[in-house]
């Protein structure tokens, strides 16, 4: 058994990070907030950023990478990517120590192995992953506009989830500040989940490992985080997984580390 600290930095559209921990070694899973921001959030949890392994980017999108040139200025670390991201953010971020990778790459960073895979998303190249230490598991798709079978058996078995539950199909619809063209990429192929199809996804690979679940990127307009919770909650019970705990995320604050244990 190996126990894993996770925190969740932020989740959402105004910025996505996330931190790992084990043994005194961290990575990092994006860094779509300032790097100030980081720098303060990771303080305000205990985080010691000075330990961090490596970054890990799922996407190029400003909400998971716009931190990464000033946060590298100070805290030295490498980045790993796929080709197709790092081959987007590599001209404003040259300086970066880019560990380019295909998707699909299992990454061995420290203790943590982690395993990446494509998902749909309307970006270069973007990945989710899981990221095991001995047989502690924790599954990690941040942005994708639906579930694809690879997704499903990658994510099953895992001992924690941290999983987007990015809008309500009724709150999208009835929004009124978005355009339509925006609400469409929103709901499209290579968008976001709903709660609903998050709900789906849960109820297909929540097994008897898992233990904790991590509702990420909900939309401030077009979701409330119960009304996610609440899909999420429905579907472990009709899983037979009701013991599972069940944790909101937000964009704005960073939330609690949460120790994981296989």
């Amino acid at each position: 058994m190996a126990k894993v600290t996770l925190t969740v930095l932020g989740s959402g559209s105004r910025g996505n990070s996330l931190h790992l921990e084990h043994a005194g070694e961290g990575i990092l899973v994006d860094v779509g907030l300032s790097a100030r921001q980081l720098e303060v959030r990771m303080a305000e949890v205990g985080v010691d950023a000075g330990q961090i392994l490596g970054i890990i980017l799922t996407h190029e999108h400003g909400d998971h990478a716009a931190g990464l040139k000033t946060f590298i200025k100070t805290r030295k670390c490498p980045v790993f990517a796929t080709n197709g991201t790092k081959d987007v953010l590599e001209p404003s971020v040259a300086m970066a120590d880019w560990r380019a990778f295909e998707a699909g790459t299992r990454l061995e960073i420290g203790n943590f192995s982690v395993e990446t895979f494509p998902v749909p998303h309307d970006a270069a190249e973007p990945i989710g992953m899981r990221v095991s230490v001995g047989t502690t598991r924790v599954g990690l798709v941040s942005d994708l506009g639906y579930v694809t079978r690879l997704v499903v058996e990658r994510l099953r078995g895992c001992t924690a989830l941290v999983l987007e539950a990015n809008y309500d199909e009724a709150m999208l619809h009835a929004e009124e500040k978005r355009p339509w063209s925006v609400k469409q990429r929103i709901a499209a192929r290579h968008g976001h989940l709903s709660n609903e199809a998050a709900a789906k996804l849960v109820e297909e690979v929540a097994g008897p490992e898992l233990k904790e679940l991590f509702l990420g990127h909900i939309s401030q307009d077009c979701n409330r985080p119960e009304l996610a919770r609440r899909a999420i909650e429905e579907a472990l019970v009709r899983a037979g997984r009701k013991g599972v705990r069940v944790h909101e995320t937000s964009a704005g604050e960073a939330g609690p580390r949460i120790e994981i244990e296989s």
